[in-house]
């Protein structure tokens, strides 16, 4: 059993899907995002999205870097990763534009005051008027916020987003096909809409991360940031303290902000894409739960994508391998490992792609490529060798 799942998490969640298999799979059923018929407005040429997600057990690792830093900043970039993490869903449907997001946010009130409350609301509203300068207009419609000590030891950040899209405009993923090339989008580095170093480290693997690096003096100082069914061998046996510095290339950052970095959007870049090259995009895959295997659920029955030149690992997932020991299956399944969304196209589209990327500061390149096959198929170039699912 990985160490993943003995902590109580899955990352390519079977449970959850067994149990929604037999839900309508809406009009597009390989879209990243559930689409259907335009509900409110009965128009034919309209449809409807909406998604759920947040930022994980990434909060824990704001609780114990407010706890012990005093820094209540921190949680303005939770807000951003729930954002992010329903936002670039959508991005991967086509919708970039005049969305409705609606936050959810239990807290046990012993533990989280007002004051934290007003930093993620805050960070909310600070990442929302930067999307507006890119021509991303996202509506807060506020939302829940439930004192609910019994049934959280600390707090979880999540929302919800919605959009009214027209149908010519969606990005189905059926178009994915053999002799597409994949334009990969890193999610490390600074671009240029973000104000420092961001680590790549998405809202995905945030479990694994603080245990795997994290000293086991954090589970004595706080017993409130486990749950203490699971096993003690695999609860906080790292050698770090979020405090702790190390160097990456000139710049000097702290284990905390390597793990805190918030989720990047690739919503500027997406949105000029679509504007420009709409036609030739054939399908998005946003790499979340189930890291660089998240496209095996949206691409077609018989093909085969190769994945030989994704972006090398960047320095967190490097630290996490290094103190876990975690296999490179493991690995690839869980985080993004610094390719954090992928484009499907034709090789001639493919440097217009690469361009608008980088003409915004991201990184990109072409990742992979689809091939004909008798059955589903992903191959994964590591630095390591060859991953096969």
């Amino acid at each position: 059993m990985s160490l993943y799942s003995r902590r109580g998490v899955s990352a390519q969640k079977e449970d959850v899907h067994a149990a929604t298999a037999g839900l309508d799979q809406g009009l597009f059923p390989r879209a990243f995002c559930k689409i259907y018929p335009d509900l409110f407005g009965n128009d034919a040429d309209w449809v409807n999205l909406m998604h759920a997600d947040g930022a994980g057990t990434k909060s824990i690792l704001a609780y114990l870097y407010w706890k012990q830093t005093g820094d209540k900043s921190v949680w303005r970039g939770i807000a951003q990763d729930a954002i992010v993490m329903n936002l670039d869903d959508l991005l991967c449907a086509g919708v970039c534009d005049n969305l409705a997001f609606s936050s959810t946010i239990d807290r046990n009130k012993m533990r989280i005051p007002g004051e934290v409350l007003s930093e993620i609301i805050e960070g909310c509203r600070e990442f929302f008027s930067r999307m507006e300068q890119f021509g991303i207009h996202i509506h807060f419609m506020g939302g829940e916020t439930a004192d609910v000590g019994d049934l959280v030891r600390t707090i979880a950040v999540n929302g919800t987003m919605a959009a009214r899209w027209p149908k010519s405009k969606i990005i189905s993923n059926e178009k994915i096909a053999a002799g597409d090339v994949i334009v990969g989008l890193s999610g490390y580095g600074k671009a240029d809409y973000e104000d420092r170093y961001n680590s790549g480290i998405g809202s995905n693997g945030l479990t694994s991360a603080r245990h795997d690096l994290l000293h086991p003096d954090y589970a004595t100082r706080y017993p409130e940031s486990f749950e203490p069914a699971v096993e003690k061998e695999v609860i906080y046996r790292g050698t770090w303290d979020l405090t702790d510095e190390i160097n990456i290339g000139e710049t000097t950052v702290t284990i905390g902000s390597l793990l805190l970095s918030p989720t990047r959007t690739f919503a500027p870049v997406v949105r000029k894409i679509l504007d420009e090259l709409f036609n030739s995009v054939h399908g998005m895959v946003h790499c979340t739960g189930g890291g660089q295997t998240k496209c095996l659920r949206y691409i077609p029955e018989t093909v085969r994508v190769i994945k030989d030149d994704l972006f090398y690992p960047p320095a967190v997932f490097r630290l996490i391998r290094e103190s876990s020991g975690a296999t490179p299956a493991e690995m690839y399944q869980v985080f993004n490992m610094g390719t954090r969304l992928e484009i499907y196209t034709d090789e001639d589209s493919a440097p217009a792609m690469i361009e608008i990327a980088e003409s915004f500061g991201v990184n990109a390149q072409i990742i992979g490529r689809v091939e004909d096959s008798g059955r589903k198929e992903l191959v994964i170039q590591t630095p390591e060798g060859s991953l096969h699912f």
